[in-house]
């Protein structure tokens, strides 16, 4: 009976241990691993706003936070501000919406007047080959191009829904999310109100 309590006294020692040992790795690798990992975050950041802007020398003069209610729920869009030569020209503006398998986070560049320069993807939970063709289907020489459209001209929307813009094969649902994701950015960057189904702006008809 001594030998058995001896046992598993022993074996609850060398578990515990192993425990304590493996939380210290992790702890270690974590701590190691997130100034690295921040870096890149922040360089991919900054690369993606110089591609969506349309390249060239810019300076990023401000990352506002802009806050919108949409359906009751709380969104909230970093607009970062630029400027060439000292001229504010637009504005890289990050957007997450909901898409078929998950979030869909997107940076979207606007110029002054509220075209679209371009746009890049952030993240995404999409499906490999139909939703995660987004980060070119839409682009300039894509498809469904929306480069150089402007959403205060009227809510970018998929064909089947009447808009002027061709989905993704096989993905409406995802191409519907990157849509509202645009229109959404481009609210938060006029500062207006959105409507929660198309994301885009509320528009008041003249009867």
């Amino acid at each position: 009976m001594k030998k058995l309590d001896s046992s598993l006294k022993n074996m609850v020692i060398v578990l515990v241990s192993v425990a304590l040992i493996t939380g210290g790795l992790l702890a270690y690798v974590n701590h190691a691993t997130e100034g690295p990992i921040q870096t890149q975050a922040e360089k991919t950041l900054a690369d993606g706003i110089k591609t969506v802007m349309g390249g060239g020398n810019l300076e990023v003069t401000a990352n506002d936070t802009v806050k919108q209610k949409i359906n009751g729920k709380d969104f909230v869009f970093i607009i970062h501000k630029a400027s060439q030569k000292g001229k504010e020209i637009g504005a890289a503006v990050e957007s997450t919406t909901q898409g078929f398998g998950g979030d869909l986070k997107v940076l979207v560049g606007f110029n002054a007047t509220g075209n679209i320069l371009g746009y890049t993807i952030l993240s995404t939970s999409e499906t490999p080959g139909l939703g995660a063709k987004a980060d070119k289907w839409f682009q300039k020489n894509g498809k469904g191009s929306i480069i150089g459209k402007n959403p205060a001209k009227g809510m970018l929307t998929v064909s089947k829904d009447g808009g002027e813009v061709d989905a993704i094969t096989a993905s409406t649902i995802t191409s519907r999310a990157f849509l509202k994701a645009v229109n959404q950015a481009y609210s938060a960057y006029s500062q207006k109100s959105v409507d929660g189904n198309s994301g885009a702006s509320k528009q008041v008809k003249k009867g």
